[in-house]
């Protein structure tokens, strides 16, 4: 305390001895793009002219406003209940990469009227993505744009040529961009569309990524966060290789809950009358698949193949669905062509999400999305924040080697493509550290059980690390999102209570939903 004291004294000499600021001298202090106010206008002639758009400038680097700026591309659709609004709700559907432009069209078909009047719903397209100034790596293969495959001794030289290849090209195509498109800029951005819609604060809902983008944006703007609903949480203790390594670990006891219900079911499946010999049925497929891939219509199928995608394992149903149609194919051949065989690719899409966050993400295991502006897709933009957020990354290409030896023998499903290597071995250094979660946030987080895009023990990891937080879970629940994606969802009822009145529950709820099958 003795060593504040002459600092404390100094400060307060300062505050006392300064002149109090005039008006014009206070809105002088404010920088311009704090000052903005948008030019709405009709989206498109062939949307509803309800849905406006408007564009913004936000600084590429917050450190220094006054050099280069991004268009920031925002939406609205006004409640039509003004006596009753009480503010806006942002959304963000996840990625990172994912545009939301459109996403108010959405919500506003979704939302209950009670809801929905209190807000004017907001869309926008994060920095880099989309219309807000997308970014590229200038034309990746489709290799490219993948967030990697499995691990292989004799295969690793060409991952680790791979991972540098993105990473070379996007530094030569956006070097001078890629470093600011970050989950702590685009709150600020977020901050930058607050200020434009002249409101005090803001209310937020967001899926996956965007619930780490509303958890940085509560530590960043605590004076500025009114209700935020925080759906199918990010651990902001594992970004981001250990939001990729956790589906890893949490779809073991999701396909060990496949082989019970496989097996209980094996009259209709056939794949096995015990959960071990459902998964012997599994692995022994796998096994084929590497040797001889399973074709049908020019498409071919291998045994990393059936383990690169872990949230398939989400649905029971779903996988039995799978694992029989590709073992009759790998025993009989291709079926004819009469156009009732299903999609190979489609099948293995896994449990993807639906609703309002129904583009994020879209590829195999919640890497990039594809929707965006960008020749490259989201590509550029998710590798930008998934290595820029953070320097946790190894920069040795051996240590992701070894760790997916290691990972491959624990987590045989998904361990050694979890753990193999990344682009951000190669990436730039960060320009600022992760955000610690460190200020009380008294938000909702909503979680599916059996979620394997961002898992249980990720959306319980946000919850912990934001204090003051309350939690649904619903058991039982399979899909990557829960409000609004699913009619029969029993957490839908507590959200509504939250968004309608601002009242979190008592303490955190944990609610049933019923089988989406038999």
């Amino acid at each position: 305390m003795k060593r504040l004291a002459p600092l404390l004294a100094t400060v307060g000499l300062l505050a006392t001895s300064l002149p109090l600021l005039t008006a014009p001298q206070a809105a002088a202090a404010t920088p311009g793009y704090m000052r903005q106010k948008p030019a709405w206008h009709r989206c498109s002639p062939d949307q509803p002219v309800a849905y406006e758009c408007a564009t913004l400038k936000v600084p590429l680097d917050y450190q220094h406003p006054e050099g280069r700026t991004l268009d920031l591309a925002i939406s609205r659709m006004k409640s039509e209940n003004p006596g009753k609004r009480r503010g806006v709700l942002l959304f963000n559907p996840g990625g990172p990469g994912t545009p939301g432009l459109f996403r108010p069209m959405v919500l506003n078909a979704k939302m209950p009227k009670d809801v929905r009047d209190q807000y004017d719903l907001i869309g926008f397209d994060p920095r880099g993505v989309g219309k807000s100034s997308p970014i590229t790596c200038g034309g990746l293969s489709k290799e490219e744009q993948g967030i990697g495959g499995a691990y292989r001794p004799e295969t690793f030289p060409s991952d680790v040529a791979w991972a540098r290849g993105i990473a070379d090209k996007c530094r030569e195509k956006s070097g001078d961009v890629i470093p600011y498109i970050t989950t702590r800029n685009t709150a600020r951005d977020l901050d930058v569309i607050r200020a434009a819609l002249g409101e005090r604060k803001i209310s937020y809902l967001s899926y996956s990524y965007g619930t780490y983008l509303g958890a940085v944006y509560t530590q960043m703007f605590p004076q500025r966060t009114d209700r935020f609903v925080l759906d199918s949480g990010v651990d902001p203790q594992r970004v981001w290789r250990g939001m990729i390594q956790v589906w890893a670990t949490e779809v073991e006891p999701a396909f060990a809950r496949w082989t019970r219900w496989a097996a209980e079911r094996s009259d209709r499946y056939g794949l096995g009358t015990t959960p071990e010999e459902v998964s012997a049925t599994f692995w022994a497929l796998v096994a084929r698949a590497d040797r001889d891939p399973i074709v049908q219509d020019g498409q071919k199928v291998t045994g990393d193949d059936l383990r690169a995608d872990p949230s398939l394992f989400s649905s029971p149903y779903g996988a039995s669905a799978v694992v029989k149609y590709l073992k009759s194919l790998a025993e009989n051949g291709p079926r004819p062509a009469d156009g009732e065989a299903p999609d190979l690719k489609q099948l293995l899409a896994g449990s993807r999400p639906s609703g309002p966050n129904a583009s994020a993400p879209n590829t195999t295991a919640a890497g990039p999305a594809a929707a965006s502006e960008s020749v490259d897709g989201a590509t550029p933009a998710y590798w930008s924040v998934v290595c820029g957020d953070t320097d946790a990354w190894p920069r040795d290409p051996d240590q992701y080697a070894r760790d997916a030896v290691r990972d491959k023998a624990k987590y045989p499903l998904y361990g050694d493509f979890a753990s193999n290597i990344k682009p951000c071995a190669f990436w730039p250094r960060p320009v600022e550290p992760a955000t610690p979660m460190k200020t009380r946030a008294d938000v909702l987080t909503v979680q599916n059980e059996w979620d394997l895009i961002t898992p249980l023990a990720s959306g319980q990891g946000l919850h912990k690390a934001l204090k003051g937080s309350r939690m649904v879970l619903a058991l039982g629940g399979e899909k990557h999102g829960v409000y609004l994606s699913d009619p029969a969802s029993c957490a839908d009822a507590t959200v509504n209570t939250y968004l309608a009145t601002g009242r979190l529950p008592a303490a955190d709820v944990t609610c049933q939903d019923p089988p989406p099958f038999p």
